[in-house]
């Protein structure tokens, strides 16, 4: 795996970015700012025409970004502070325990036949589906929320080097979002937020599936764990 690079990009509120502010990070509905959230940090990398995304990013705030990047980011149209890469090459062991943050686009295959892949759905709408009518639904759906998110990060976690649990993980939130296609039909992308805890059982493996990025639409913000250190975990 080659080497990588975590920064921190804010983008500048003196002129002239300030006074681009409002078209840069719209108010109003997150679908628009995700779009041109993606914009402003595709900018930061996109050196020649044929550029392939080699990169992960997170809206940690508007108009603060966590980058996980294989090259450093380039301020081209002098439009932000980047505080200096720092090499993200964690040393860890079997039994380490991490706090993170994940912002997801996290699916499950359905309708698929013999021999056929099925189509990504949202996990999260896919479990709201099948929450029946009736004056529970409310807290029913609420359960299901958190039920759907830690389910799919548990099984993140059997092929990524990771062991999580139902009792480590919260649900912060989940929104859909509307975004712009080329044929005129806008695409809908169910966004989740997850925080918790986890233990290292492959490190390896762990730290590949973070740098590969977690879930679908890496393009838009999702993806990205941020983790930090929590100790040793009990045997």
């Amino acid at each position: 795996m080659s080497q990588l690079l975590l920064s921190r990009a804010r983008l500048r509120r003196d002129a002239p970015a300030g006074a681009l502010w409002p078209l840069l990070v719209p108010a109003g509905p997150d679908s628009g700012r995700v779009e041109a959230a993606h914009r402003l940090v595709w900018s930061l990398f996109a050196d020649v025409p044929e550029r392939r995304r080699d990169f992960l990013w997170r809206e940690a705030a508007p108009g603060i970004f966590y980058l996980l990047s294989a090259r450093r980011p380039e301020d081209r149209h002098g439009l932000f502070d980047i505080d200096p890469p720092k090499v993200f090459a964690p040393l860890l062991n079997p039994g380490d325990r991490l706090a993170f943050s994940l912002r997801a686009n996290a699916t499950v295959a359905r309708g698929g036949g013999p021999g056929r892949r099925g189509k990504p759905v949202d996990v999260v709408m896919d479990a709201l589906y099948r929450v029946p009518p009736g004056p529970e639904r409310a807290a029913q759906r609420a359960e299901a929320v958190q039920a759907a998110g830690r389910s799919w990060l548990v099984r993140q976690g059997e092929r990524a080097g990771f062991r999580a649990s139902a009792e480590t993980v919260r649900v912060l939130g989940h929104r859909v979002l509307r975004l712009a296609r080329r044929d005129g039909d806008p695409a809908r992308l169910g966004v989740i937020d997850l925080e918790g805890a986890l233990e290292v059982t492959d490190p390896s493996s762990f730290l590949a599936a973070v740098a590969c990025g977690f879930g679908r639409a890496k393009a838009f913000g999702c993806g990205l764990m941020l983790i930090r250190r929590m100790g040793k975990a009990r045997a």
